[in-house]
């Protein structure tokens, strides 16, 4: 069976702090480690082997991986490491708080450059020491290609041919595979998956830690997909997300 599981990272130590994080490589909390360990433990009692998993640069993604991959004692399995499937890179935003941004901008610029399909935040400059192509991690990606900000439609262009270049043809050969990844690089594959319109992806949310599943036929057509776990706490694990960057209460 063609099978693909993704997973968002547990909650970084900036999401908990409510920043806009992107490329900047932010470590688990305490709690995302539990959640990571927490989804390797769903997938072991669902009784899934993986053949292979994919993970972003990031420590975030490659944690949760590792995390997920000891529950299920699974970790001599082949991964592959790619920064097309880092985060959203969010520009002159990373690091900045998500309220303080909000109170300070505005609603509507705000929710424009978080969440429109096609709007980019304030790019960084090439020798702003939170650019990529300064960081030892990339010395092997050529500069023009490393992102200075993004749109989610600029997410999509680079998660696309990796989809299918790396992973589509991993899973042709009859193969499960894994992603730790991201909100946003997973609402791009959720994209490509599930052929959503601009419009359907901006109101999705991805839970942190939550097993999303997707089987497929021989000509790559999905034929089933769900998310393991409780419904319920699912449905909270995503609000948390949804809510995230509100004003402060008074």
């Amino acid at each position: 069976m063609k099978k693909l599981v993704f997973v968002r990272h547990g909650e970084s130590l900036w999401n908990k702090e409510n920043k806009f994080t992107g490329w900047t490589d932010i470590d688990l909390t305490p709690r995302g480690i539990e959640q990571a360990r927490a989804a390797g433990k769903l997938l072991k009692e669902n009784g899934i082997v993986f053949d292979k998993a994919f993970s972003s640069f990031l420590v975030r993604a490659t944690n949760t991986l590792d995390l997920i991959l000891s529950e299920l004692k699974q970790k001599e399995i082949p991964i592959s490491y790619a920064w097309r499937l880092n985060e959203r890179h969010y520009g002159a935003l990373q690091g900045l708080d998500k309220t303080d941004t909000l109170e300070k901008y505005g609603e509507e610029k705000f929710k424009q450059w978080r969440r429109s399909f096609d709007v980019p935040p304030p790019e960084l400059s090439m020798d702003d020491p939170r650019f990529s192509g300064n960081d030892p991690k990339y010395k092997d990606v050529p500069k023009e290609e490393l992102p200075k900000t993004e749109a989610l439609k600029d997410v999509i262009a680079r998660v696309q041919p990796y989809w299918e270049k790396e992973i589509k043809p991993e899973l042709q050969k009859n193969r499960t595979i894994l992603i730790s990844a991201h909100g946003n690089t997973l609402r791009a594959m959720k994209m490509i998956l599930d052929h959503m319109t601009p419009e359907q992806v901006l109101e999705l949310n991805i839970p942190y830690a939550v097993p999303f599943v997707y089987e497929f036929d021989d000509n790559m057509n999905v034929t089933k997909s769900y998310m393991l776990g409780d419904e319920e706490e699912i449905k909270k694990a995503t609000q948390e997300i949804a809510d995230q960057g509100k004003k402060k209460s008074s």
